[in-house]
């Protein structure tokens, strides 16, 4: 799954989000089809039928979080040649596709929708590895990934608990675990998940997670997290406005982070690892650091 960035004005009155309103300006990169300079209608809708409308156009556009994501994550992916990848929630296969290319020893990507799943199968390298099920139901034998990605998606998995403990089944001790999402903080100003149709802002459902609410049910089944980071958008980003026509949105966007990262390790799973606390974690924000701020897996 993923993400395009719209704010609703709602939100920033504090009032309900999940019924038509007026959304005045958008910082949604995703739609050429974006007008800011007039509002637009928006409503709120389940993620089935979110994902089953937008995926015909949903790798039609860059976008910035996944851009930043995407940064962020493909140097500490490494050398993936020897390792068996699992995609939960691989929306039109964006992660499975690329590890696959990089010459993953094994891979397969997993989703509840079918739209999603459609378009993902029409990519040569990840075709037959695709496979329809939740997060908290996963259809494979135990101990056999090395590898586990979870993009922009836990805000729309209603269990967690229930994820991460079918995540432990299915990794093997050793085995690295990344999870990504819309950060809180840009939920809080306003930002949503969701897309353009024409003159309409859909929003799709979903319930933000601080980072301490996904790292407990880790700990809780047998999981070492390693870093926790908050990412804000940077000049890498930029161009991905400008093509969209919403540079001047570029500057507002980068005052708060818009992406949280969770790395995990799975421990031994017989109770004689001690995972480590990582306090707050670490804020990358480019101000700070000196930048400028503007299937053939086995069955169950």
């Amino acid at each position: 799954m993923g993400p395009a960035i719209y704010r609703s004005a709602e939100a920033e009155n504090r009032e309900p989000v999940n019924r038509i309103s007026t959304t005045p300006e958008c910082l949604d990169t995703g739609s050429s089809n974006y007008r800011t300079s007039s509002s637009v209608t928006s409503a709120c809708v389940s993620v089935e039928e979110g994902y089953e409308r937008w995926a015909p156009t949903y790798d039609r556009a860059p976008n910035p979080l996944l851009a930043r994501e995407e940064r962020h994550l493909l140097p500490l992916l490494g050398d993936v040649r020897n390792r068996r990848i699992l995609d939960l929630a691989t929306g039109t296969g964006r992660w499975l596709e690329r590890l696959m290319q990089r010459r993953a020893e094994s891979g397969v990507g997993l989703d509840c929708s079918n739209a999603m799943l459609r378009v993902a199968g029409r990519k040569s390298a990840i075709t037959g590895r695709l496979v329809r099920a939740t997060c908290e139901s996963l259809p494979f034998r135990g101990a056999w990934f090395d590898l586990a990605i979870c993009s922009f998606a836990v805000g729309h998995v209603r269990d967690l608990k229930s994820m991460v403990g079918e995540l432990a089944r299915v990794m093997k001790p050793g085995a690295d675990l990344f999870v990504s999402d819309l950060h809180p903080e840009a939920y809080a100003h306003g930002w949503r998940v969701g897309f353009r149709e024409q003159t309409s802002a859909v929003q799709i459902e979903m319930a933000p997670h601080a980072a301490q609410q996904i790292v407990e049910p880790a700990y809780s089944s047998d999981f070492d997290c390693l870093t926790q980071e908050s990412l804000w958008l940077g000049e890498p980003e930029k161009p991905i406005f400008a093509q969209a026509g919403k540079e001047h949105l570029f500057a507002q966007a980068c005052q708060f982070p818009a992406v949280l990262v969770c790395q995990f390790k799975r421990l031994s799973g017989d109770g004689g690892g001690t995972p480590h606390v990582v306090g707050k974690g670490r804020s990358r924000n480019p101000r700070e650091e000196g930048g400028t701020n503007t299937s053939g897996v086995p069955q169950g």
